[in-house]
């Protein structure tokens, strides 16, 4: 089987085992995640399984691409599917038809079968879990009888309900979350699909096979009613029985890109924040969860996740401490305390009690002030960061806000009028409410049109050479359907070799994906982990930062780059990240031993 290597920006590879769906290729793709798993590769961060690729994350700063090839070469030379374990079988208690299955019929009419025959073959299929994706805990199934393979509906559902299970072309499988969706749907299931209390979070994993059990309307509700009992006594939390531990790649190591686990704030920790206007869209955001791709959670986490590091070093806080994502529209907060803050990212309107607040510096507030952020005068997205952190509980290893999934953050949702927030304790420098900026340079640059630097991969072979040329030739405008889940273009159209389409594959940070009309979207923080269009390029996670504070209206050009330029950028973003920690902790010592000596 040939194997290809296929670029994904500074921090990510695809492993590519072949161009067709098929068990046995899904068998080496999984034998390869738990090989590189169980390797603990210092570096190596998160490992995504899909159809027939493997999608590997890695930090540049401590991991280079060449070392990650050969290391993955040595582990393809003893690979071997057959020592996978036995599948586990996932039982998926299943209500068919009435106000469940609305569009039953339509597969009956379709299928030449009676609606008896479609739930019994539909039900006593085997399906094999190919992977996880699109959204948190969805399973893409294969094994669907070609009797039953169904057209999808001429336009999709706005919302199709949580549990609901259904055909769509030659898949089948049920909905982890209310989401917009285009199958037919022919029955629901009470059992949850996502928990990210449990471990590991979801009920299926890669390589399960499935199984949907037909039950009465009165048993669905029985089991619904049982779920959520077991949901609210805490019960979900426990590892599910059959499921192998699951954990995230280097938990005792500290990777410069990302905190892999997080521990829970000391009990100590204050109401600090009372949100008197909420803003358009505010969120609690960290630097995103790692290990969580393969069961469909999205990172999610600062667009701009430099500026949120800086800020939090500017105010003595852990890099990854959580803070404030403020999108062009901000809030107005009331403290409750006395609190260190600082400010970064987009130029802001805002004022403390009516005097102008700074920018890049850290600054004192005092119990009842109040700090009015109105709107970002230039870039979209602001960071308010606060010594100690915002504290809201830890989900699947960060704090983050999954607006998709409903869950981190507070309350797994932007933050509305009233809602009040605590901040952890403040120790070491945070704790003295010590005053520091940092240079101009760490300010963002901004302006039109931003020059994005981009490595060519990883499907990029899918594109003519003349689509390829567009793509760093073309100016492009950001379009106002731009959000955090990707930055929508405006520009000549990317031409493709043939389709636009490509069996689902891991969605990279950065990925510039090309859908049939020619118009590429950069995929950022609260991307799907997984989707079905071919990505010509992606932006190294140096140049993120450049687009997401970018307005609609405003317009970007790419330049290409090798793999390698873009990882010794992402070597030097962190040397120069460490070096303005390290300046500011001496510049803090410093005082105190002039003040001690009666100096100052």
């Amino acid at each position: 089987m040939a194997v290809r290597f296929l670029p994904a920006g500074d921090l990510g590879l695809v492993v590519e085992f072949g161009a067709e769906v098929d068990v046995a290729v899904n068998n080496q793709v999984r034998a390869l995640a738990l090989t590189l798993e169980a390797a603990r590769i210092p570096g190596l961060l998160e490992v995504i399984p899909t159809y027939r690729s493997l999608g590997v994350e890695y930090d540049p700063a401590r991991l280079g691409v060449e070392e990650l090839r050969a290391r993955i070469e040595r582990a393809l030379t003893t690979l071997d599917a057959a020592q996978l374990a036995p599948p586990r079988v996932v039982r998926v208690p299943t209500c068919y038809g009435g106000e469940f299955g609305p569009d039953l019929p339509f597969v009956v009419e379709h299928s030449g079968l009676s609606e008896a025959e479609v739930v019994e073959l539909h039900s006593q299929t085997p399906y094999h879990v190919h992977m996880i994706g699109f959204t948190a805990g969805f399973a893409y199934l294969g094994g669907l009888p070609e009797k039953l393979h169904t057209p999808r509906l001429p336009s999709p559902r706005t919302k199709t309900p949580r549990g609901a299970v259904g055909i769509g072309g030659s898949q089948t499988g049920a909905y982890a979350a209310e989401t917009p969706g285009g199958w037919r749907l022919i029955g629901r299931t009470p059992l949850p699909l996502f928990d990210p209390l449990r471990e590991p979070p979801t009920p299926m994993l890669p390589g399960d096979t499935v199984r949907f059990d037909p039950i009465s309307r009165e048993e669905y509700d029985r089991l619904e009613r049982d779920f959520q009992q077991a949901a609210g006594s805490g019960q979900a939390a426990a590892r599910q029985p059959g499921h192998q531990a699951v954990g995230q790649l280097g938990k005792s190591e500290l990777p410069s890109r990302h905190i892999a686990k997080l521990p829970p704030l000391p009990f100590t920790s204050q109401e600090a924040f009372e949100v008197v206007r909420a803003g358009l869209l505010t969120t609690v955001q960290d630097r995103g969860r790692i290990g969580c791709q393969k069961f469909g959670v999205t990172v999610s986490g600062a667009m701009d996740e430099v500026a949120l590091r800086v800020g939090n070093i500017l105010v003595g806080n852990e890099q990854n401490a959580a803070g404030l994502e403020v999108s062009f529209l901000g809030p107005r907060i009331r403290l409750r305390v006395d609190v260190t803050l600082a400010l970064t990212g987009a130029e802001v309107d805002v004022d403390l009690d009516g005097q102008p607040a700074p920018w890049y510096e850290a600054f004192q507030v005092r119990a009842g002030q109040v700090l009015d952020i109105r709107h970002c005068t230039r870039g979209m997205r602001a960071y308010l960061t606060v010594a100690g952190g915002i504290d809201v509980p830890v989900r699947l290893g960060s704090r983050s806000t999954s607006l998709a999934a409903g869950f981190g953050g507070f309350e797994g949702r932007s933050l509305r009028d009233g809602d009040v927030l605590s901040v952890g304790p403040t120790i070491g420098r945070a704790a003295r409410g010590f005053a520091r900026g940092v240079p101009r340079s760490w300010r963002p640059a901004f302006g039109s049109p931003q020059i994005v630097r981009v490595v060519f991969g990883p499907q990029d072979d899918a594109f003519t050479e003349m689509g390829r040329r567009t793509l760093v030739e073309s100016t492009y405008e950001v379009s106002p359907s731009s959000d955090r889940m990707g930055c929508r273009l405006e520009g000549p159209a990317i031409q493709h070799v043939g389709q636009a389409d490509i069996i689902s594959d891991w969605i990279p940070l950065g990925g510039i994906q090309v859908p049939a009309n020619g118009k590429p979207i950069v995929l950022l923080a609260d991307r799907q982990t997984t989707g079905g269009y071919t990505k010509i390029a992606t932006v190294i996670g140096p140049d993120i930062p450049r687009v997401a504070q970018l307005r609609p209206g405003e317009t970007l050009r790419f330049q290409a780059i090798s793999a390698g330029e873009a990882q010794a950028a992402a070597r030097a973003l962190e040397r120069d990240l460490n070096q303005v920690d390290a300046d500011l902790t001496d510049l803090t010592l410093w005082s105190e031993g002039l003040s001690a000596r009666g100096i100052c």
